[in-house]
C-alpha cells in the first residue's frame, strides 16, 4: 500500500492506472475509520482493480462553532486499518495542498441542500461537494463509495456528479450499525458512557416510524409526533430535526404514499449524531 500526500502525484498515478486499463474505486473519508468505512473499502476491493482511500478532514464543511478542531484524527491507525481492507493507495493531503493560497472556487448544489442538515449547517454541503469534486478530478475513479448514514450527502453528490457530467458511478451502501443499532460514526467515540447508552434511542425511534407505516399510518405528522416523544423522553437527547421526506427530492411529506425517508439529527452533549431509515410502503 502506498501513501501519497501530493495532489499532483496522486493525479499522475491514477491517470497512469487508467491508461493501463485498470478500474479505480474511491472511498472518500475524513479518517477516524470504523467498520462502516471498512465495509465501503471491501466493496470497492471486490469491484475494482485498484482501491484509493482519501483521508482528509475538510475544514470548509465545518461551520463556526462546530467540531473541526476536536474532530478525531489518527492517521497512523487509519492507514493500518485501510491496509487490512486491501486498499492500494491512501491519499492524505494537507489543507494547504487541497486549498492553496488564492483558492476561490466552490461547488454549490441548490435545493437539495436547504433542508435536513443543510438547514442547521449552512455552507456544509458546499464544502462537501467542493472537496468531493476535487477528489473526482484528482483520482478520476470509475466508482466512488458512500454510506447511507449520510443519506442527504449521497443524494447531493449524485446530483453533482450528474449535473457536472462526472464519468463515474456513485455507489451507496447500507449503514453499518453497532449491536444496539447505533449507526457507526467517527463521532461516536466522543460520547460519554451515559450518552452512548442514550443514543440507542435514535435507531429505536426510526424503527417505530417504520412500524407505524407498515401498519397503515399515512399521516406523516402523527408519526413524527410519536418519534419526537420517544426521543424527548431521553433526558440527554436534544433534537435538531426529525423529518419524513421524499427520498429523491428530500422535501418534507404531509402524507405517505410511497417510499419515505425517516431522518433525524440529535445532540448528546456537544456531539451531534445523524441517522436515517429508508421505509417502503407495503
Amino acid at each position: 500500500m502506498q501513501i501519497i500526500d501530493d495532489p499532483s502525484t496522486i493525479q499522475r498515478r491514477c491517470e497512469s492506472l487508467r491508461r493501463e486499463g485498470q478500474t479505480i474505486g474511491l472511498v472518500p473519508t475524513m479518517g477516524a475509520l470504523h467498520a462502516g468505512h471498512l465495509s465501503l473499502m471491501r466493496s470497492a476491493r471486490a469491484e475494482n482493480d485498484v482501491v484509493v482511500v482519501s483521508i482528509f478532514v475538510n475544514s470548509i464543511q465545518f461551520g463556526r462553532g462546530e467540531d473541526f478542531d476536536s474532530y478525531p484524527r489518527d492517521l497512523y491507525g487509519d492507514v493500518a486499518q485501510a491496509e487490512t481492507a486491501g486498499v492500494d493507495l491512501v491519499f492524505a493531503p494537507s489543507a494547504e495542498a487541497i486549498y492553496p493560497k488564492g483558492f476561490r472556487t466552490y461547488v454549490d448544489v441548490t435545493e437539495l441542500t436547504e433542508g435536513l442538515c443543510g438547514a442547521s449547517r449552512p455552507g456544509h454541503f458546499r464544502g462537501v461537494t467542493t472537496v468531493v469534486a476535487k477528489l473526482f478530478n484528482l483520482v478520476r475513479p470509475h466508482r466512488a463509495y458512500f454510506g447511507q448514514k449520510d443519506y442527504q450527502q449521497s443524494v447531493v453528490v449524485r446530483r453533482m456528479a450528474a449535473d457536472l457530467n462526472c464519468d463515474l458511478d456513485i455507489v451507496v451502501l447500507p449503514t453499518v450499525r453497532e449491536s444496539d443499532g447505533l449507526a457507526m460514526s467517527s463521532r461516536n467515540v466522543r460520547l460519554t458512557p451515559l450518552q452512548r447508552q442514550a443514543a440507542s434511542v435514535l435507531y429505536t425511534s426510526l424503527n417505530r416510524a417504520e412500524a407505524r407505516v407498515r401498519v397503515g399510518e399515512r399521516n406523516a405528522q402523527a408519526i413524527l409526533e410519536e418519534v419526537r416523544t420517544m426521543i424527548e423522553a431521553e433526558p440527554l437527547a436534544r433534537i435538531d430535526y426529525v423529518v419524513l421526506c421524499d427520498p429523491e427530492t428530500l422535501k418534507p411529506l404531509d402524507r405517505i404514499e410511497g417510499p419515505v425517508l425517516a431522518a433525524l439529527a440529535v445532540r448528546f452533549g456537544e456531539t451531534r449524531l445523524i441517522d436515517n431509515l429508508l421505509i417502503t410502503v407495503p
